[in-house]
């Protein structure tokens, strides 16, 4: 372990008392008890980053705090979007499905020894043929419908029913690239790259950040060799987005300051501009924060181009992403009442399918609401969360759920929560896989 500095303590301290905080005030805020943070200040223990980033945030420090622990800020031109080995990997793909609607996917190294010992009851091969430009239209019009479907089911269905679909489409797209006229290879493999990044969102659901990763490099694989380079820059996004919940602020903000310098289109830059804003909101760095709030709302506002009416990158569920993630800023940076305010707003916009948009935006509010002091409110959307988690087998909400019942938690005593912290436990106890997914 580390030795302890000081350094953090005595400014935790500093900056508590100049506020007017008792440490019991500071307790109930960070939800860390009293005595944890009594050693803190008198240097007998090493803070962890999610103290650090709490307290930035409810004293006001700036980042300072979480500055104080030294750990160092990558550097954008240091950060790449995938390895060279994962970026369109040669290799076959195997995936399995089983009875019980378990399946795995495996990419191939293609210098490995195949496996011995294995008995075939049944196999097929199929190779694609070559497709004429008016077939491949007529083709690619239903994979756009396919893949609209399939993010439509993946609002209101686990990864496991979602995922393998997603796959083999990204398989066949792969596979009919090969066989176009090269006027409309480009299209074929850019709708190919939106099923893998897709995947990829897939696997972060399941709790697989590594696979998603993987996936995502892929997508950008797909996307350059079909001509389109923005998708690069969109992988740095989507790295940014799993440092975040992660908790890991530093590469969020470092991630998505990269993703927005490399991409040209709007959306990947206002988006970039949106993940970086959390990112400083975690660190407690609130100028930062409304700095890059105030760009990706300027990004947002302005003319967009019409496109080639290719599928959005990023999410779409959500009625007014601006506003969300304005709320999740707001509540990390203490600002509970105003992002309850502001989360409040776009709840009833969401469509009635879309139960994982539901529960992701719902558990904002009911982590706002608790800190609002609105426990009763917290607690009813937080049951809601639950089960809409239940269904959705999301990681990333179970993420912010982990979040509230810590916050919940030491409110046992109220009614509502000593209903609610079972059906929390519930949830959380389904997304536990002993093969490492659902996390």
């Amino acid at each position: 372990m580390p030795p302890v500095d000081p350094a953090f303590g005595e400014e935790m301290r500093r900056r508590r008392t100049a506020s007017g905080m008792s440490l019991a005030d500071l307790a109930a805020k960070v939800h860390y008890s009293k005595e944890y943070l009594s050693k803190i200040e008198r240097g007998m223990g090493n803070p962890s980053d999610q103290l650090a980033q709490s307290c930035d945030a409810k004293l006001r420090a700036g980042g300072l705090l979480f500055g104080l622990l030294n750990r160092p800020l990558p550097h954008a031109g240091d950060v790449s979007a995938v390895s060279a080995a994962e970026i369109g990997s040669p290799g076959p793909w195997s995936l399995r499905l089983r009875a019980d609607g378990a399946s795995d996917f495996t990419a191939c190294d293609p210098a490995a020894p195949a496996e011995e010992g294995a008995t075939v009851a049944a196999k097929w091969a199929l190779t694609p043929g070559f497709q004429e430009s008016g077939s491949v239209e007529e083709t690619l019009t239903v994979f756009r419908t396919l893949f609209d479907q399939q993010r439509r089911l993946g609002q209101c269905s686990g990864p496991a029913v979602v995922a393998p679909m997603s796959i083999a489409a990204t398989a066949a797209l792969r596979g009919l690239g090969r066989s176009t006229p090269p006027d409309r290879r480009g299209a074929v493999l850019q709708l190919a790259a939106h099923f893998a990044e897709y995947t990829g969102w897939m696997a972060q659901e399941a709790g697989d950040d590594p696979a998603a990763r993987w996936w995502t490099g892929q997508a950008a694989g797909l996307a350059k060799a079909g001509g389109d380079d923005e998708m690069a820059a969109y992988a740095l996004l989507r790295q940014a987005e799993i440092a975040l919940y992660q908790g890991d602020s530093l590469s969020t903000v470092a991630l998505a300051g990269a993703a927005g310098a490399q991409a040209r289109g709007r959306r990947t830059r206002e988006l970039a501009a949106q993940r970086e804003a959390q990112g400083h909101a975690l660190l407690g760095n609130e100028s930062e924060c409304r700095r890059a709030l105030d760009r990706a709302g300027e990004l947002a506002s302005g003319t967009r181009p019409q496109g080639d009416g290719g599928p959005a990158l990023g999410g779409t569920h959500l009625p007014d992403l601006t506003a969300f993630v304005t709320g999740w800023c707001l509540r990390e940076l203490g600002e509970a009442e105003e992002a309850v305010a502001l989360l409040d707003i776009g709840q009833d916009g969401i469509a009635p399918h879309a139960l994982r948009a539901r529960a992701r935006h719902g558990a904002r509010l009911a982590l706002a609401l608790a800190d609002a002091g609105d426990v009763e409110r917290a607690c009813a959307v937080a049951a809601s969360v639950a089960q809409d988690v239940m269904t959705t087998d999301s990681a990333t909400v179970r993420t912010d759920l982990k979040q509230l019942r810590s916050s919940l938690a030491p409110r046992r005593k109220h009614p509502a929560v000593s209903d609610t912290l079972p059906v929390i436990a519930a949830s959380l106890r389904a997304g536990a896989d002993p093969r490492g997914g659902g996390g």
